[in-house]
């Protein structure tokens, strides 16, 4: 029996991929030249088994790739044993360009790799721990390249690195660019958490994360965005405006990780902002907002938290939700003033952002996968504080 149960609690756990970047301004000029060569080189090589694949229309698997195909580049001083991964990623370019184009076939273009980066495993590169050297904390050897080129990287390890190599296992493979190495780490949790606290969340630009339980998050995120938008394109400072916002949404992740869900609900935003300089229904300074905003980049780091704190994450469709009231389901496009809700039926009144966050939470718990959800808290909230 306890065999059983300890088989079961293996099968439950989850393997998270998460990763890392060290740089590479410890690197000599002349190891950095080189690396930029053989980059160079890998990518004209991707390059020629792209447009092989591309006009052939038959893309083969990954084990199919033997001999003949491997040695297809003539011109080259690449090892078979990179070209074989250079194969591997015009496989991988080419089927990333099907499924994003698959929808609007017409606009489909062959991919192009742009030799700025490329993807080893260990019998191409591998992490040899420094020991005499005091200045850096591991040697990334690079081998079997070609052409006689054989290097080693200098790397510095970083809290962040430290920290995912005691979360999880580092894994043997690497994305080398002439600026910096990527190392992945694999991470194993525990099941999902099944418990009742859910939170719905509306995002937005005056706040960040609006919550279902009455509280707003991330207030001063527009003053960040705006201080994106006063600085020169490019220069320092939009640079740095940019870490900063950046950075003040992750504190709003963690401020909401903080509150134990076991569930969190958001909008499924697609294509903000698509067409409308078209339509003309945004302004220009509005525009810029949204593209400044990064809310990819808040959302994606919100469902990273969730995954590594085993907390459930959903989304719901985002339409109508900040036009519909709660009580009496009427929605109307005069329902909101800026951030005032009041609805024209029932005269319900709230802040927009907060009446949209019960909307999604509610949409989702009267949903299809969401109707074994019931938590007491938001059907007390539901029946109570809006009647």
């Amino acid at each position: 029996m306890a065999k059983e149960v300890l088989k079961i609690g293996k099968r439950n756990k989850m393997k998270l991929i998460r990763s890392t970047k060290c740089s590479l301004k410890f690197a000599t000029k002349s190891k950095i030249e080189e690396l930029q060569t053989i980059l160079t080189e890998y990518g004209k090589v991707c390059n020629v088994f792209i447009k092989h694949f591309w006009e052939n229309g038959n893309l083969p698997s990954k084990s199919e790739l033997l001999k003949d195909i491997v040695d297809l580049p003539k011109d080259t001083w690449l090892s078979a044993r990179l070209r074989k991964v250079c194969a591997r990623e015009a496989i991988d370019m080419i089927k990333a360009t099907r499924e994003r184009w698959k929808d609007k076939p017409n606009k489909m273009v062959m991919p192009v790799h742009k030799g700025k980066r490329m993807y080893v495993s260990c019998t191409i590169a591998d992490l040899i721990d420094s020991k005499e050297s005091v200045e850096f904390d591991a040697w990334l050897h690079v081998a079997s390249v070609g052409g006689k080129h054989i290097m080693d990287l200098p790397i510095r390890y970083h809290k962040h690195f430290n920290k995912l190599s005691l979360q999880g296992k580092r894994l043997n493979s690497y994305i080398i660019t002439d600026r910096y190495v990527q190392f992945s780490f694999e991470i194993e949790t525990l099941p999902k958490k099944e418990g009742n606290k859910v939170l719905g969340i509306d995002t937005g630009i005056n706040a960040l994360a609006s919550l279902s339980n009455r509280t707003q998050l991330g207030t001063d995120i527009k003053s960040c965005i705006e201080r994106v938008k006063r600085c020169k394109h490019g220069s320092n400072g939009q640079k740095q405006a940019r870490r900063a916002l950046k950075q003040r949404i992750d504190e709003v992740v963690q401020e909401i990780i903080k509150l134990d869900p076991d569930m969190i609900v958001v909008e499924k935003l697609k294509d903000l902002g698509k067409n409308t300089k078209v339509k003309r229904l945004l302004t220009k300074n509005i525009r810029r907002s949204i593209g400044i905003w990064n809310w990819k980049y808040w959302l994606k780091r919100l469902e990273m938290a969730c995954e590594l704190n085993r907390v459930k994450f959903r989304t719901v469709a985002p339409f109508y939700t900040s036009t519909t009231c709660p009580k009496c389901g009427y929605s109307d496009r005069m329902n909101r003033n800026l951030e005032i809700f009041r609805c024209l039926k029932c005269s319900h009144e709230d802040n927009a952002d907060l009446n949209a966050s019960l909307n999604i939470l509610l949409r989702f718990i009267t949903g299809l996968y969401g109707a074994c959800c019931k938590p007491e808290e938001v059907m007390e909230f539901n029946l109570g504080k809006i009647s």
